[in-house]
């Protein structure tokens, strides 16, 4: 899932963004309000995880903003206030969920994988195509019941394919879904990835190169 961090302490914002990489997720982050609008109108986002007290536009106008426009991304918003009035307040302008600083990393994980569920079709917990299995939940891939040592960007790429049931998906729409905003859109990673993954998966052949179109599982 791609994921925007929206948090005016730098420290912070960096620190949160570099855990939630670690989880396989890709992430960009920005440090006001403005910057948040602006990057939400160019990029395709599952979650927003958004500060309420920031620097250039309230959190909670861009919160409103974000909902006037009918963006499909999930807002879990953060503050250090956390009486109930201020959680009304959050959830009021647009916000699905509500966490009050200091949180648990673990718990932040948690309620950003729940929201991402609930922003996309549903799919079923486990994600199976033949031999092949996939539990986001887990973080595990088998094939045969052998478990693939998968990066996170290969498991990023396999569950996009699988999810898409046979669908074709572009190189441009990996690179969107699975890297974030540092990946160069004329590289190359998408195509060594897929090369990657595929000696990982082993034979038979599992993803297909559909000329001029991408690739399918």
């Amino acid at each position: 899932m791609r994921v925007l961090v929206v948090e005016d302490h730098e420290e912070l914002a960096l620190t949160v963004a570099a855990g939630l990489r670690r989880d396989g997720m890709a992430v960009d982050v920005v440090l006001d309000g403005p910057a948040a609008l602006e990057r939400t109108s160019v990029n395709h986002y599952d979650v927003i995880v958004l500060d309420r007290d920031l620097p250039g536009l309230h959190g909670d106008e861009v919160c409103r903003s974000l909902a006037g426009v009918g963006h499909p991304a999930r807002v879990l918003m953060l503050t250090a206030a956390g009486t109930i009035d201020d959680k009304v307040t959050g959830l009021s302008v647009g916000a699905d969920d509500y966490l009050p600083k200091p949180f648990a990393f673990a718990e932040l994980v948690a309620r950003i994988r729940a929201l991402a569920r609930r922003s996309a079709r549903a799919l079923p917990p486990v994600l199976v195509r033949g031999d092949l299995r996939l539990d986001p939940g887990t973080r595990i891939a088998t094939r045969d019941g052998r478990r693939l040592p998968l990066s996170p960007k290969e498991f990023a790429v396999l569950e996009l394919l699988l999810a898409a049931e046979g669908a074709v998906v572009s190189a441009e729409q990996l690179l969107e879904r699975c890297w974030d905003e540092f990946a160069d859109p004329f590289t190359q990673t998408v195509k060594v990835t897929i090369s990657r993954l595929r000696r990982k998966l082993g034979d038979p052949p599992l993803i297909e190169t559909v000329p001029q179109a991408g690739y399918r599982l």
